[in-house]
């Protein structure tokens, strides 16, 4: 589990979500993800894969799937942003409880979307 100094600022200047934040972080760090900065938000790559996002905005924080159409959400909890997103998906929260209720969940989707990234980058597509 690396943390990136690099990102600390987004943490280090958050307002709001900050015990949110860190919980989110040392989900996708646990998962092996490597921690960078995109877009002026915390990004977890796998193999150069973009895998999940980290952002926030007033009423919640969220887990950005880049490619989260293709997961299977058996749990129904991937919202798509805007009409006009098309691959990727967030899972939303409100509070702390939220984040720990779902921790296990988070991870089956993030080992999910990593499968998925690694598979593409072997050129292994599905039908």
């Amino acid at each position: 589990m690396q943390m990136n100094p690099k990102v600390d600022w987004f943490f280090t200047k958050a307002k709001a979500w900050q015990d949110e934040y860190d919980r989110l972080r040392m989900i996708a760090l646990g998962c092996g993800l490597t921690e960078e900065l995109k877009w002026g938000c915390p990004c977890y790559t796998f193999e150069d894969s973009n895998i999940v996002l980290i952002h926030g905005f007033k009423e919640y924080c969220a887990f950005l799937f880049f490619k989260g159409a293709l997961l299977k959400d058996p749990n129904g909890i991937l919202i798509q942003q805007t009409e006009n997103v098309q691959a990727a998906r967030q899972i939303r929260f409100t509070n702390i409880e939220e984040i720990v209720k779902l921790e296990s969940t988070l991870k089956a989707y993030i080992k999910e979307a990593i499968e998925s990234a690694s598979k593409k980058s072997l050129g292994i597509f599905y039908a």
